[in-house]
This record gives structure tokens, sequence and C-alpha cells, in this order.
């Protein structure tokens, strides 16, 4: 079995993780979804991204891509409210 040709390049951190963050936040936004929701809706955009756009016509790499670019943006937007919750000092809030 021969394992898909995946490169990453400038695509895949600088354009496809923030317009994974700003859909997911755009549709937490207008549809209401529950928190428990977001990291699977972030999955299913990365996938969705990957397959149809960024990795088109190699079905393993797109899914395998996609795969990352979800979870990228996820950790991505955690790490981020993490440092914002933490510089603004609401330790109540504060994710560890």
């Amino acid at each position: 079995m021969d394992l898909p040709a995946i490169q990453t390049n400038i695509w895949d951190a600088v354009i496809a993780i923030p317009i994974i963050i700003s859909l997911t936040e755009i549709i937490k936004i207008f549809l209401k979804i529950p928190k428990f929701a977001v990291p699977s809706i972030a999955l299913i955009l990365g996938l969705t991204l990957s397959v149809g756009y960024s990795h088109r016509g190699d079905l393993a790499a797109g899914i395998f891509m996609g795969w990352f670019y979800g979870y990228a943006a996820v950790g991505s937007y955690a790490s981020m409210k993490s440092n914002w919750l933490k510089l603004r000092g609401d330790r109540n809030r504060y994710i560890e």
C-alpha cells in the first residue's frame, strides 16, 4: 500500500486554519450551536475545505489533512482564548 503524497505549504497554516476559525465563529454566532458541538463543526469544515479545495482529486490526502485543519483550528482557538483570558485577568474562566 502506497501512502498519499502530502505536501504542506503556506495555504495550510496561514489561510486554511484562520478560515476555519472564522467560519466556526460565524456559525456559532448565527446558529447558536451548543459549545460541545463546536469542535465537530470545525472538523467538518476542515474536512470539507481539504477534500473539496486543497486536496481535490486525492481523497486520502484530503481526509488526512482535513483532520489536521480542523483540529489545528480548535487548538489555535483554545490557545488564543486561554491566553486572552489570562491576560485579562479573568482567573475564574481560565482554561488550564
